[in-house]
């Protein structure tokens, strides 16, 4: 039997067992694998946890790749002292490389890189000496005590990132000891 060519016809004739072609998809390309979605916090902090730099990337985005912009984006100028000191930076193994060390000395920072073993190591060793990383993942955990940023709502970039330096700034402001007792939330 023939049948003519009608639009639409062929898809009323496809009996159970006949192929379906692919349709097009409407949502677009698929992700990349290893691609995130999100967004990623870069702290610098002194040794009692203040963040003194914040930077806002991508999830994708490595650390080792956006330690210029941390240290070049320090919001405190650190005052010359009256004895010559130096500026130490403890990181973890993950800025081990070469090309993170030479960003550091040229930042004039003596590099401290010590990996998790190394460092429980020397905590058995001597138990009164505390680990110096413990720091800055302090500081991430009081930012996420901002509900706010914890899940981010944001679809703006400037806007999550004033969002995270007004969070720097009530954790600066409750760091500071002041003779009269403020009462925050």
């Amino acid at each position: 039997m023939i049948s003519k060519a009608l639009p639409g016809a062929g898809k009323a004739l496809m009996g159970p067992c006949s192929r379906r072609h692919w349709r097009k998809r409407l949502w677009g390309a698929t992700r990349r694998i290893g691609g995130k979605k999100g967004s990623k916090r870069h702290l610098l902090v002194d040794g009692r946890g203040v963040p003194l730099s914040l930077v806002v990337t991508g999830a994708n985005a490595h650390d080792v790749t956006q330690l210029e912009a941390v240290l070049a984006s320090c919001m405190i100028k650190r005052p010359t002292p009256k004895q010559r000191r130096s500026k130490h930076l403890c990181a973890d193994a993950g800025y081990r490389g070469k090309s993170a060390m030479k960003i550091i000395l040229a930042h004039g920072y003596i590099p401290h890189v010590v990996g998790r073993k190394s460092e429980a190591e020397r905590k058995k060793r001597n138990p009164q000496k505390k680990a110096r990383r413990w720091v800055v993942e302090a500081c991430h955990g009081w930012f996420n005590r901002f509900r706010k940023l914890l899940v981010r709502y944001e679809k703006l970039e400037h806007t999550f990132l004033a969002l995270n330096h007004l969070a720097a700034a009530i954790i600066t402001l409750r760091k500071i000891s002041l003779p009269v007792n403020i009462i925050y939330g």
